[in-house]
């Protein structure tokens, strides 16, 4: 717990903040972001280009950007939570409008030196604006319908603009991230059944709405040997990946699908599917183990929180990171229809990446601001 002398003017020193720095988290995310260069320099051939060298400097950039969001205050954090989440939004409704298309989708933003994708932005500025929402509100508050109306329409809004772009699986994530704060506020379970069930008499209508490509994914899923050369063919490659990797797998640089290119997205969507081959199902738990610990990490923090807003915030942000793996992890072996999610740390990507460290810099904030206590408009609390 931090003493008196740690606060200046109400708020935390620096050099306490600098020995309050969690490095055990920050030597987990090196240690898997390091892991994934090493993915991409053999999906690049044994060449640090045209993938490897770039995300290598991508994390050092994200790093750095951990560190500056994790030493700010976070009643900076709770104070801009709303500005934060508008400009997100106000991104997404701009890349319907002059996005760029890519695989069959209007995803990304060109901003001159770099491309942006304003859909990952937002998965992680909607956790951050419900964390503040529902920060100091009681199950008085969260029992009544009115209140929960409009962190409801926060949550809908952007998932019916990336659904237009259109991207089915990132619009689940985002629901699904949504709804975990939801759940941490306290809403009542029935209320979830209830929703569920409204979803489920809506599937016939939701079919018919779906794109054509979308309803082949489902159905491959079920049947990938419907269509091997088509649909099915990048589930059934790795498939086949994941199996010549046996346990040990084939070693380092030697992985015949991959480098013979029979692998599809091999530095993004299906690099786990590479690194199973590569190194086999023990490589693969691996990596799920220090994913887990990442897990571990991010929940310990949470708890730790003496805010509301700390707590709902390391929680929900923790909720979307296991997201991000388990769904594919689960894409690339057969569980789930395949859906463009990345490997979180490991897959090719800038915008994915430089989020997730945010999120992890939102996590080191509440972890080195875990002792102060936050009234219901961010400033201290003086109960």
């Amino acid at each position: 717990m931090s003493g008196v002398g740690d606060f200046q003017d109400g708020s935390l020193r620096f050099s306490y903040k600098l020995r309050q720095i969690h490095w055990g988290m920050v030597f987990l995310l090196c240690l898997i972001s390091g892991i994934g260069v090493a993915m991409l320099y053999s999906a690049g051939s044994a060449n640090f280009s045209p993938w490897a060298g770039r995300q290598a400097v991508r994390f050092a950039v994200g790093l750095a950007v951990l560190f500056a969001v994790g030493l700010t205050d976070i009643r900076f954090w709770l104070r801009h939570a709303y500005t934060i989440y508008g400009v997100s939004i106000f991104l997404l409704i701009v890349v319907g409008f002059t996005g760029i298309v890519g695989m069959g989708a209007q995803r990304w933003l060109d901003l001159g030196y770099f491309q942006v994708q304003p859909s990952e932005i937002v998965k992680m500025t909607l956790v951050l604006a419900l964390a503040r929402y529902f920060h100091g509100a009681n199950l008085e508050d969260i029992s009544r319908p009115a209140f929960l109306m409009a962190p409801f329409l926060m949550l809908v809004f952007p998932a019916l603009l990336i659904l237009r772009q259109p991207d089915l699986g990132t619009a689940l994530m985002l629901v699904i991230g949504g709804l975990s704060i939801f759940f941490l506020a306290g809403v009542r379970i029935w209320k979830f059944a209830l929703l569920i069930g409204g979803a489920l008499a809506t599937m016939p209508f939701l079919w018919m709405g779906l794109h054509g490509y979308q309803k082949q994914r489902i159905l491959v899923f079920l049947d990938p040997g419907s269509d091997p050369l088509g649909a099915g063919y990048h589930i059934l490659q790795s498939q086949i990946a994941l199996g010549s990797g046996g346990l040990w797998g084939k070693g380092f640089l030697q992985g015949t699908q991959a480098h013979l290119n029979f692998l599809p997205e091999k530095q993004t969507d299906f690099i786990f599917t590479m690194l199973a081959e590569e190194f086999g199902i023990a490589g693969g738990l691996l990596l799920l183990g220090l994913y887990l610990l990442l897990v571990l990490c991010g929940f310990l923090i949470s708890l730790r929180s003496r805010n509301q807003f700390g707590r709902l915030l390391g929680m929900g942000l923790t909720v979307t990171f296991a997201l991000y793996f388990f769904v594919n992890i689960a894409m690339v072996t057969g569980l789930i229809p395949v859906v463009g999610v990345p490997l979180p740390l490991i897959s090719y990507g800038g915008t994915a990446l430089l989020m997730l460290l945010f999120a992890f810099g939102l996590l080191m904030s509440t972890h080195i601001h875990r002792d102060v206590r936050l009234g219901r408009r961010g400033g201290d609390d003086d109960g």
